[in-house]
């Protein structure tokens, strides 16, 4: 390899991994370690922070900061991003848009012309359905929580709840769960010692506080999530025992539906929630196991009459 080929191959290296033996290194680019460290001076002196640790354990790696390291991508990786910029085009983080229009440009300037078909067959033939009108969320403010997420770090925000009251939160992310239409930073919150889910779009001027934690045993974000946005806020939940394991009644009911909780090895318990009956007796009926609805008896008594209405038809 020329110098220039090598030294691509050494940022692709050292990007693909968090340390890299200096012998690994000449190894993998078939150079001698003299080479290798004259290589990383030469990085080093275009701007990328490559750090090095001598003696047991050390080695090389792609520090923080300086310049972003070329990406060296397969064909489908290519595709995948291309497509994931096109949709990103159309998202609610404000700010996204403009950036993923111009990366896509760019990514569009260099594919190679058979990928481009691929990437332009997906975009003709694949429609989103209309989302209705959904809160922008600040992609500044998303990086941040990403941040806090990211490096255990404590987040103070100001936080506005569903009746307008405003408030100052001070947390401990941990992590950022997106249902489809909406963001949600879950956290424990400090002042109230209690697991929390915030929607991001309420959230404003996010701070890291440089404080650092540990969670000794934290929630499942994804149900924590589910709990707060699909059973807490409606007037009516179904409890509806199921005669299936918990991860098999899974497949068939996503925490975006309903929460399914295993009582034991072949028993679950699903729970189901709306403001009135008709989306519960919908839901009880998709069920394809033996089930009992435990309660309420008013979700019993619908999901027998539309029974009798099927037999009758």
């Amino acid at each position: 390899m020329d110098t220039a080929t090598r030294l691509l191959r050494l940022l692709s290296l050292l990007h693909s991994r968090p340390q890299w033996d200096g012998a690994e290194l000449a190894a993998r680019l078939e150079i001698t370690p003299r080479t290798v460290r004259r290589d990383v001076a030469r990085l080093r002196s275009l701007g990328y922070p490559i750090d090095a640790a001598a003696g047991i354990g050390g080695g090389y790696r792609l520090g923080p900061g300086g310049r972003l390291p070329p990406l060296l991508l397969e064909d489908a990786e290519a595709v995948a991003i291309a497509v994931g910029l096109r949709v990103a085009t159309t998202t609610t983080v404000s700010g996204v848009e403009e950036a993923a229009i111009s990366a896509l440009a760019k990514l569009h300037q260099v594919l190679p012309v058979r990928l481009r078909e691929q990437v332009d067959a997906i975009s003709a033939h694949t429609t989103q359905l209309p989302q209705g009108e959904l809160p922008a969320i600040d992609g500044g403010v998303l990086v941040t929580l990403a941040a806090g997420c990211r490096h255990t770090e404590g987040i103070r925000f100001g936080y506005r709840t569903h009746d307008g009251t405003e408030s100052e939160r001070s947390v401990e992310p941990l992590q950022i769960v997106h249902t489809g239409r909406r963001w949600y930073l879950v956290a424990r919150d400090r002042d109230r010692q209690a697991w929390r889910t915030f929607r991001v779009d309420r959230i404003s001027h996010p701070e890291l506080t440089g404080s650092r934690y540990r969670f000794e045993d934290p929630p499942d974000p994804v149900e924590l999530v589910a709990e707060g946005t699909g059973v807490a806020p409606w007037d009516i939940v179904g409890r509806v025992r199921v005669h299936a394991p918990a991860d098999t009644v899974k497949k068939l009911i996503p925490p975006s539906q309903g929460m399914v909780d295993a009582v034991d090895a072949t028993t679950c318990e699903v729970r189901f929630a709306a403001n009135d009956l008709g989306p519960l007796v919908s839901g009880v009926i998709r069920i394809h196991w033996p089930f009992e609805i435990l309660d309420p008896p008013e979700l019993r008594a619908a999901v027998h009459e539309h029974a009798r209405r099927l037999l009758d038809s």
